[in-house]
């Protein structure tokens, strides 16, 4: 059985590596051109989901509440990062 420490490591660890991969792709891969503010806005979105996916899973509700409350919070963080990506939305945010 997987202990509350080494499930928050893993929740916590999977947002690092995925700074870290787009960290080393921006140096090595032409065309991957993000700014030192892209990489703080990702790490805020990326480590903020984790955070708040934590607290659900660390609650006394039960697993399928549980289940519906984390995919609720990353599909508000698709939703946002498309949002900046691409501008889905035409928001100010999108810089369109």
């Amino acid at each position: 059985m997987i202990s509350t420490n080494q499930k928050t490591t893993i929740i916590f660890a999977l947002p690092a590596l995925l700074i870290s991969v787009a960290f080393f792709a921006n140096l090595f891969v032409e065309g991957w051109n993000w700014s030192s503010s892209d990489f703080i806005i990702a790490a805020v979105l990326l480590f903020g989901t984790a955070f708040f996916i934590n607290l659900v899973i660390r609650s006394e509700k039960s697993p399928r509440f549980k289940l519906m409350i984390s995919f609720s919070i990353l599909l508000v963080l698709a939703l946002i990062w498309i949002e900046l990506a691409v501008g889905i939305f035409g928001s100010p945010f999108a810089g369109s």
